[in-house]
């Protein structure tokens, strides 16, 4: 499926207020990032791709558009999607990531903003971010793809107005084709339950079935 880039704003990390302590670039905590697509309108999110920079933990909420008459409403659509598996060591800590809308917890149409919530609770990194934001919409869907001709019946227009003799149907062909495949996906199911070291009938081997040395 195709997509397309969204020009979007960045708008400046904020630091989160965590109980006591406010969150800083020298201490652990929380930070978010907002984005804004200001020359586009509310459109349906295909993809985010980043590239992670000591993040631990993010979350994602998103601002959708139901209609005129009511105000946008923020739902979270990401809870805490583990982006470094130890936040202790650097494993995942600058590594390229793809988020789709499918692993999102809510419908992704109609967004017009977005919010990032960044976490980490590790106190060995001097400081935490996200780069390279890109979101994507969905774009044009592509054609779908159709069985070959002659895996098919062809339609009126399809078929030729005068058939030779000496050649078969274009229909029949298709038919027997088909037959043919159904006849040898059975023929390949009881192969596998062939009586090999099993009582017959009768409660006796079948010695047709069994070699001696």
């Amino acid at each position: 499926m195709s997509r397309i880039l969204v020009p979007c704003h960045v708008k400046g990390t904020v630091a989160l207020q965590v109980g006591d302590v406010r969150t800083s670039q020298g201490r652990p905590g929380v930070l978010v990032i907002d984005v804004t697509f200001p020359s586009v309108a509310p459109f349906e999110l295909q993809e985010i791709t980043f590239k992670n920079y000591y993040t631990a933990f993010l979350s994602i909420r998103v601002r959708q558009h139901t209609s005129a008459h009511t105000t946008a409403k923020w739902l979270t659509c990401l809870r805490d999607y583990c982006l470094m598996p130890d936040p202790h060591s650097e494993e995942g800590a600058q590594e390229y990531v793809s988020l789709f809308k499918h692993q999102m917890l809510c419908d992704m149409a109609r967004v017009s903003e977005l919010r990032l919530i960044l976490r980490q609770p590790s106190p060995l990194w001097l400081s935490f971010t996200v780069e390279e934001l890109q979101i994507y919409q969905q774009g044009p869907k592509s054609p779908s793809m159709t069985f070959p001709k002659w895996l098919s019946h062809p339609v009126p227009c399809e078929q030729p107005a005068l058939l030779c003799e000496s050649l078969p149907d274009p229909s029949r062909v298709s038919s027997e084709v088909q037959q043919m495949w159904a006849l040898t996906e059975m023929i390949r199911a009881s192969h596998t339950s062939a009586r090999i070291g099993r009582f017959d009938v009768d409660g006796c081997y079948d010695l047709n079935l069994l070699s001696y040395t």
